[in-house]
C-alpha cells in the first residue's frame, strides 16, 4: 500500500468535457487525514487466495450470470444472450464469474496479474474486511488518483496522450465496433499496466471502474463559507447505488468519456460486470 499524506485538495470539476448531471461539481475543497492506499488494483491471484481462505461465493456466481462485452464471446454464446436494451454490447452470459471471465469455457489462464472483475460491491466490502482493509471513500479515490495535481484531467496533465505515449487503457478506435487495441490490450491489463501517478497508483484512468464506499448523490455538501473545506466526507448515510470511478477499458470520448480523474457513475451494490473490479484503503 501507499501512504497519502492528507490534507487539502480541490475535488470535483467543471471541465467542460465533463457530465455535469453526473454531479462531477462543484469543485469543493475537501481536507483528508493520512491514509494507506492499494497501489494497484486488487488481482486475480489476490481475489483466488481470499476465496480459498474463505470460501466466499460472489454475487455473480449467487445470481448464475454476469454482463460481458459481446465482442469478447463466440457466436453461439453472444447470440443467445440475454441483451441490455440501450447498451447491447453487453450481454448476459450464464456461467460468467470472477473465474470464468467470459463464461464456462473460459478461464484466468495468463490473467492473474489482471484486475479481478465480475465483483459486486458486496464482494469487495468482504474481501476488504478479510484483507484487514476497507474500500475508500470516494473523496479519498479523487485524491489519490489525482496524484498531488490540481484540477488536472487525468492522473499526468490535461492531454490524453502526450507526445502521443499511450497511459491508460481505454478502447481505441470506434466505439462499440472497433477496438484498434493501439495502447496494447482490448480487454484488461495487468495491474501495474503503465507508468504510476506521482502517488505511486496504477491504472486510476481506465483498466476497470472501481467501487468506493459511498452511496451515490449528485447533491454535495458545501460548507460556508466556500474556502471552508468539507473534513474527510463521507457521502450519504443511505441509498441504493454504490459510487465507482475511473472508467474502464471500455470507456471512449464518444460515448463515456469517464476515464477523468473527476469522472464519476453508479450501480448497484449487487451489479457486477467484465470491467468493473476495486482496490481497498486502510485508516492510520
Amino acid at each position: 500500500m501507499v501512504r497519502l499524506p492528507g490534507g487539502e485538495f480541490l475535488m470535483g470539476t467543471e471541465d467542460a468535457e465533463g457530465f455535469p448531471g453526473d454531479g462531477e461539481g462543484p469543485v469543493r475543497p475537501v481536507r483528508l487525514k493520512p491514509f494507506l492506499m492499494d497501489a494497484y488494483a486488487v488481482s486475480n491471484d489476490e481475489f483466488a487466495r481470499f476465496v480459498a481462505d474463505t470460501g466466499h461465493v460472489t454475487d455473480a456466481e449467487r445470481f448464475g450470470w454476469s454482463y460481458v462485452f459481446a465482442g469478447f464471446l463466440p457466436a453461439a454464446v453472444r447470440r443467445d444472450a440475454r441483451r441490455l436494451e440501450h447498451t447491447p454490447w453487453w450481454c448476459g452470459v450464464q456461467g460468467a464469474a470472477w473465474n470464468r471471465p467470459e463464461g464456462p469455457d473460459s478461464t484466468l489462464q495468463d490473467r492473474g496479474n489482471h484486475p479481478v472483475v465480475h465483483v459486486s460491491w458486496n464482494d469487495a466490502a468482504a474481501y476488504a474486511a478479510w484483507a484487514g482493509k476497507r474500500l475508500p471513500t470516494e473523496a479519498e479515490w479523487e485524491y489519490a488518483a489525482r496524484g498531488g495535481l490540481e484540477q488536472k484531467r487525468y492522473p499526468w496533465g490535461d492531454e490524453l496522450d502526450p507526445d502521443g505515449d499511450y497511459r491508460c487503457n481505454i478502447w481505441r478506435g470506434t466505439f462499440p465496433t472497433k477496438n484498434t487495441a493501439a495502447d496494447g490490450y482490448r480487454g484488461t491489463a495487468p495491474v501495474d499496466a503503465f507508468e504510476p501517478n506521482e502517488y505511486g497508483l496504477f491504472n486510476t484512468s481506465g483498466n476497470v471502474w472501481e467501487w468506493c464506499a459511498d452511496w451515490w448523490t449528485i447533491e454535495h455538501p458545501v460548507i460556508y463559507p466556500t474556502a471552508c473545506p468539507l473534513a474527510d466526507p463521507t457521502g450519504p448515510a443511505t441509498g441504493t447505488a454504490k459510487v465507482i470511478r475511473g472508467g474502464s477499458h471500455m470507456c471512449h470520448r464518444s460515448y463515456c468519456n469517464r476515464y477523468r480523474v473527476a469522472a464519476r457513475t453508479a450501480t448497484t451494490p449487487d451489479s457486477t460486470s467484465g470491467h468493473t473490479g476495486f482496490r481497498c484503503a486502510r485508516s492510520l
